[in-house]
């Protein structure tokens, strides 16, 4: 079964890396790339509309694209990947939790896939200051997932990987609902302009929702749409 492998920090990133080589442990899934020539960070699920974009064919089943990570669900939907079971989105630099779902453009894929009837599965990983992510890891964490978000069939799923110590014991997985509060603001004025400051890792936090499971060391899984 053809499964779509995309994400928001660009086809070269070690994440996109990490996603892909989970997929491969489960021998009746054939991961295929289909992702942003660079990172699109933060875009949302926007669009490239009115002009073409182009497409490069990287090794067999991994393309190119540049566009958004929503164009890359696109054009694998229609013209690199027809007939894929899944589409997968990640693994993102950084957590999507709460409020991030609206703005993050690794769930937009994931979003942009289940508006098709195609099943969307956001991956993602929180980021403690000073400590290295182990891509491996993390990688191991949503192969051993996957078997079972496959088989949810309602809307699309954001997982969230928690940043542990390493020799940490492994983290728990909790179904949970998304925490609605706003992010931080706070802006900072210089002479350049305006610069956003707020602080992602003091944010709010409602007990038993995504971020407070995530940052508080377990493994968040919300269904969304």
């Amino acid at each position: 079964m053809r499964v779509i492998i995309t994400n928001d920090d660009g086809i070269d990133a070690p994440g996109i890396q990490a996603l892909r080589a989970a997929v491969a442990l489960l021998p009746h899934l054939k991961p295929i790339v289909v992702a942003p020539l660079q990172a699109w960070s933060g875009c949302g699920h926007t669009l490239t509309t009115g002009r073409h974009f182009a497409v490069e064919q990287r090794a067999p089943d991994v393309w190119a694209v540049a566009g958004t990570p929503a164009d890359c669900v696109r054009a694998a939907l229609t013209h690199l990947a027809p007939g894929a079971v899944a589409v997968l989105s990640g693994i993102n630099h950084g957590g999507n939790l709460g409020f991030d779902v609206h703005c993050s453009g690794t769930v937009a894929a994931a979003r942009e896939a289940a508006s098709h009837g195609v099943r969307g599965i956001a991956c993602s990983h929180y980021v403690r200051r000073g400590l290295a992510v182990d891509w491996t890891q993390a990688g191991q964490w949503i192969s051993d997932l996957l078997p079972e978000l496959l088989l949810i069939r309602t809307g699309y799923i954001s997982v969230n990987l928690p940043h542990l110590d390493p020799g940490q014991a492994r983290p728990a997985v909790v179904r949970c609902d998304l925490d609605p509060s706003p992010l931080p603001l706070a802006m900072d004025y210089s002479a350049d302009g305006l610069r956003y400051c707020g602080n992602y890792h003091q944010r709010q936090r409602i007990p038993g929702a995504d971020v407070d499971v995530c940052m508080g060391g377990n493994l968040s899984v919300v269904e969304l749409g």
